[in-house]
């Protein structure tokens, strides 16, 4: 898929409220699941959000240091919660490496702390 390609699934997944096929969590994040509950908690980030692209789909999955999953909507869901006012800044901020990530056959990861 081309980078335009991917990005413009990602604009419209993470941005446009798009539709998010479940099976494509199932397909490619679920095995992953716990691998990621470990580093979130060696990192000590307060949650984790993980993005895949294939075909043009897009899936996510949100994991919170309590080790709440969020799949999908509900993850974009959570993420706007999390995010406030800054929802669309971050996330038009992150894209970039998203896209680069996602090109080189790996899971678009970001790993984030809350600010008091």
């Amino acid at each position: 898929m081309s980078l335009t390609k991917t990005e413009n699934s990602l604009l419209k997944a993470l941005l446009l409220e798009g539709e998010m096929p479940y099976a494509l969590y199932e397909f490619e994040l679920e095995e992953h699941i716990n691998y990621w509950k470990d580093s979130l908690k060696k990192d000590k980030d307060d949650f984790v959000f993980i993005v895949t692209v294939n075909r043009g789909d897009v899936a996510m999955v949100l994991i919170t240091k309590n080790d709440e999953l969020y799949i999908n909507e509900e993850a974009r869901k959570k993420l706007k919660l999390f995010w406030k006012t800054n929802y669309q800044t971050n996330i038009k901020l992150l894209l970039p490496n998203m896209v680069k990530d996602l090109s080189n056959d790996c899971f678009a990861l970001t790993g984030a702390k809350f600010i008091d």
